[in-house]
């Protein structure tokens, strides 16, 4: 049985391999419970739609260029391994973190965001509720936030930091945000060439 010693004494050992940054993950993707995977699956989405791969062994990297990671870090049940997890977030290769919390009191976010410090956090509020406590951080040490359940918006903003300097990245972002102006333009036609009860009945029956 894996504990949490043992995630924190792979974390650091990772840290400490002065990996070469073309092999490691780019985005960490971490949520407060398991119980969140289905809220944070936007966020794999999103990456996914954009051409990551999902890293799941330090040692052997995907073939694709960017990558990302997922963990399970509870700030409240494991707040050792959040620190670990943060401390150790730029000599892993990270250069942006995406976090998602449920519950009034979602700590996670905007802990990771000071522990990680200077690396970007977007945090995710998994619940309505939780919405108040991603966006309350102090001046000092800043939080970017996306509206509640929105993790793949949140991607997409983790995409957007990695952009500035990747062009390739970049390019990505432009072709899917093209892909969606398409898709606008295929339905206003359809709408207006069908008339609108021409448009449900052939929409229904594409479902």
């Amino acid at each position: 049985m894996t504990t949490v010693q043992d995630l924190i004494d792979r974390l650091e050992s990772d840290a400490d391999r002065d990996a070469d940054p073309e092999t490691t993950p780019d985005v960490g993707v971490i949520m407060g419970s398991d119980s969140d995977l289905d809220t944070m699956q936007g966020a794999f989405d999103a990456l996914n739609e954009l051409g990551f791969a999902e890293q799941t062994d330090f040692d052997d990297p995907p073939e694709a260029r960017f990558s990302y990671e997922a963990y399970v870090v509870s700030a409240h049940r494991t707040p050792a391994l959040m620190y670990a997890y943060g401390e150790t977030a730029g000599d892993r290769g990270l250069d942006v973190i995406i976090a998602g919390a449920g519950g009034k009191s979602a700590d996670l976010p905007n802990m990771t965001a000071s522990i990680a410090y200077p690396i970007p956090v977007i945090g995710v509020p998994v619940q309505e509720k939780s919405v108040d406590s991603v966006i309350g951080m102090p001046t000092g040490a800043p939080i970017v936030a996306v509206d509640a359940g929105k993790s793949f918006n949140a991607a997409l903003s983790a995409a957007q930091v990695l952009a500035r300097e990747h062009d390739e990245v970049e390019r990505r972002l432009v072709e899917y945000h093209e892909g969606l102006r398409g898709g606008v333009a295929d339905v206003s036609a359809d709408l207006h060439d069908l008339g609108v009860d021409g448009f449900r009945e052939s929409y229904e029956r594409e479902r």
